[in-house]
Order: C-alpha cells, then sequence, then structure tokens
C-alpha cells in the first residue's frame, strides 16, 4: 500500500488534470455567482454554476484587465478556461482567460453599463445642457487630422457660414491611446482655444472603432467643458456615451457643421425680406399719416380759425353766464338757511327767558339753580334781562316753607 503526504497528492491530481489536453483549453456556460472583485490585486474571483452544479473559478490581473464589461452575478456567459488545482486547499477550478455575456457583445453589455452608471450620476441630465450659439465667431474641432470626418467639417463651415473661424485640435480617434488623446485636445480648445462651440467627430467605424468614444474619463471631460460640445461620431445610427453627455449630438461630422453655423445665404435672404418688410411698413406709415394728416387740415377748425374761435368765445360766455347764474342761486339758497338756523338759535336764547321776567344768580361766578347752594352771607350777582344787580344773602327760604 502506498502511502503519501496531502501535498503529494494534491500535486498528483494536480499534475494528472493539466496532462489532460481536454481539460486545458475548454469553453464553458454558466451562469456567475458570488462575484468579488479583488482591487488590491485586480483579480477576479466568482463561481461558474448551471442548474445542478457549481465550480470554483478565478480570472487573473493580466486577463482581467482586458474585458471591456464589467462581470456581475446572475450574468449568463461563456468562458474560456482551463481546469487546475489549488494545492493548498485541494480544490479544483477554473482558470478563466476570457468571458464572453452570452446573447448580447462584451462591448454591448460594457456599453449599457457604463451608459447606466453615467446616467445615474446626473451627466446626460438635460437641464444642464447648454444652448449652441446661434452666430459663433470660433469654432473648435477634435478629430483625427488625416481623417475625412475633418473636411467635410471644414467644407460645410466655408460654405455656409465663412465668417467664422475653425480651430483643429489633431486627436487620435481609435486605439488604447485615443481617448488620453481628445481628453487632450478638448482642455486645450476648452481652455485656451478661445472658441464659442467645440465640435468633437469621427466618421463610421465599428463598434470597437469607436469604443474611444464610450470611454467614462472622456465621457466626464466633455461634462466639464464650460464651452458647449457637439458630438458627431460615425453614421446617424451610431450611439456613444459622448452623445449623450454632450450639449447636442448630431448624426454624421457634416450634420454637426450644418449645426453649429448659420446658413450664410438663408440670412441673406432673411435680411432681404426683412428689408423690403422695413420698407412696406415705412411706407405704409408714412401713407397712413399723409391721410391723417389730410383729414386733420379738411377740418373746419383748420379752414376757418376765426369761426372756431368765435364758437370756443360762445361756448366760454355762455359757461360764464351759467356760472354767475348758479353762484346767485347757491348763495340765496344758503342764506335763507342761514336765516332759518339764526331764528331757531334766537328762539333758544336764555335772554329771551330773562325778558320774561326771570333772572339768573351766580355766587363765585357759577350760576345757582338750587336754593340749597346757598348759605347765609353770600355774595351774590343777579342777572336781570337788561342789567344786573349785587346782593348778600340773608335768608334762605326752602321750597317747603313757602
Amino acid at each position: 500500500m502506498l502511502t503519501v503526504t496531502v501535498s503529494q497528492l494534491n500535486r498528483y491530481i494536480k499534475a494528472v488534470l493539466e496532462e489532460d489536453g481536454k481539460l486545458s483549453d475548454l469553453y464553458i456556460k454558466g451562469e456567475i455567482s458570488n462575484f468579488k472583485s479583488h482591487y488590491a490585486s485586480g483579480h477576479l474571483y466568482f463561481n461558474l454554476k448551471d442548474s445542478s452544479s457549481t465550480i470554483r473559478a478565478v480570472m487573473f490581473k493580466g486577463n482581467a484587465r482586458h474585458l471591456r464589461f464589467e462581470p456581475e452575478n446572475g450574468m449568463a456567459v461563456l468562458v474560456r478556461a482551463r481546469v487546475g488545482v489549488y494545492e493548498r486547499d485541494g480544490s479544483y477550478q477554473l482558470y478563466v482567460t476570457d468571458i464572453q455575456p452570452e446573447g448580447a457583445g462584451a462591448l454591448a453589455v460594457a456599453f449599457e453599463q457604463r451608459k447606466a452608471r453615467l446616467e445615474a450620476q446626473g451627466l446626460f441630465n438635460a437641464a444642464r445642457k447648454r444652448p449652441i450659439p446661434p452666430f459663433p465667431r470660433r469654432v473648435g474641432i477634435v478629430t483625427s487630422q488625416n481623417g475625412a470626418a475633418l473636411q467635410d467639417i471644414l467644407t460645410v463651415l466655408e460654405r455656409r457660414y465663412p465668417l467664422c473661424t475653425a480651430v483643429v485640435a489633431p486627436a487620435l480617434v481609435q486605439g488604447d491611446e485615443a481617448a488620453r488623446s481628445i481628453i487632450a485636445a478638448l482642455e486645450e480648445l476648452d481652455t485656451r482655444g478661445g472658441c464659442d462651440v467645440l465640435i468633437l467627430g469621427r466618421g463610421g467605424g465599428s463598434a470597437e472603432d469607436l469604443w474611444c468614444f464610450n470611454d467614462e474619463a472622456l465621457a466626464r471631460a466633455v461634462y466639464l467643458c464650460r464651452t458647449p460640445v457637439i458630438s458627431a461620431v460615425g453614421h446617424e445610427t451610431d450611439y456613444t456615451i459622448c452623445d449623450f453627455v454632450a450639449d447636442l449630438r448630431a448624426p454624421t461630422p457634416s450634420a454637426a457643421a450644418e449645426l453649429t453655423v448659420p446658413s450664410a445665404v438663408e440670412l441673406a435672404d432673411n435680411l432681404s425680406r426683412l428689408k423690403k418688410r422695413m420698407c412696406r411698413t415705412a411706407f405704409q406709415g408714412l401713407e397712413d399719416r399723409s391721410e391723417a394728416l389730410k383729414y386733420r387740415k379738411s377740418r373746419p377748425v383748420l379752414q376757418s380759425p376765426a369761426a372756431g374761435i368765435q364758437k370756443i368765445q360762445e361756448r366760454l360766455d355762455f359757461s360764464i353766464k351759467e356760472l354767475y347764474n348758479r353762484k346767485r342761486i347757491f348763495i340765496q339758497e344758503n342764506q335763507r338757511a342761514i336765516s332759518v338756523r339764526a331764528a331757531l338759535l334766537d328762539s333758544l336764547s336764555p335772554l329771551r327767558v330773562l325778558e320774561r321776567g326771570y333772572c339768573v344768580t351766580y355766587v363765585g361766578g357759577e350760576p345757582v339753580s338750587r336754593a340749597e347752594a346757598l348759605k347765609a352771607g353770600d355774595e351774590a350777582r343777579i342777572r336781570f334781562w337788561d342789567g344786573a344787580a349785587t346782593a348778600r344773602i340773608e335768608t334762605i327760604i326752602r321750597e317747603e316753607m313757602l
């Protein structure tokens, strides 16, 4: 009977598996679960499972960095891997070199993942998008210096609006270094180009060719631009992340140039129409005022000013007479009212009572109405109708003594 150590056994099993050519390069379908991304090392760890079985899997950093999308739990994938043994734990697992999502391609999945993430962060918010200036004086262009897109844009700008100046910041528009190149060109024009609007674009191509325009860093650079940006990448059916972040999306580079500047021919036509309309309006206004002047000149007051003045004088004289009459009537009515009130006041006057034989007694300047208010020895003043007298009170006779 052979006796071996655990390490020897695990090593032997590992060698057996690795010598089996069928297990050295496999395509395996399954669903990702227990996914973990080890940020420090860059390795990816997950389980691959189907309806009845599970196997552990690892994808090392060197392979993981080439993935276009982010693996997620529950994602159905096709992995390319070899079967091996992790000696320390004595467990066999898959060593994955590539992962492809089932159904949609990796680029499509990566595009949707990135689009959803940036939209949630507000980079596509329509409220922040700025209007394109109607009459730009300086247009910045970020594209390949040798591409047809640049010539298309310049041709349209020159044809439509030769008053503007085009400033080109050449950049790579394809490949691993393209995103960084485009970002540098954008920042150059945005900070020092003095541009009123920027066009970011390139001609058509495959999803791989246009992939740099889906770069997250580039999307944030477009978002942070202080100058309005028009995205014109590929053909009309092509959409990139930059299209959603930019202030305006154009279906093609030529269309971007059309949207950037007005047509000088159309402007001239509009100016001509406005000029004709202004002339018509001015002539019509002069004609209307001429007719109004003729009407005023034909009025009697202008034909015979003396007669008009005479009528006004007659109306003025009548108004003066009417005013005097109303004044006289007003004074008479008020005089009658005053006479009536004077007679009423005279009838209520205390002097009329004194005239009938009554008198008023004052002690200390105050009128006395009751005998009990007097006392013997008081100096009294008695007011009659036609004069007054003084007296000293000697005896006070109460009413009951009368």
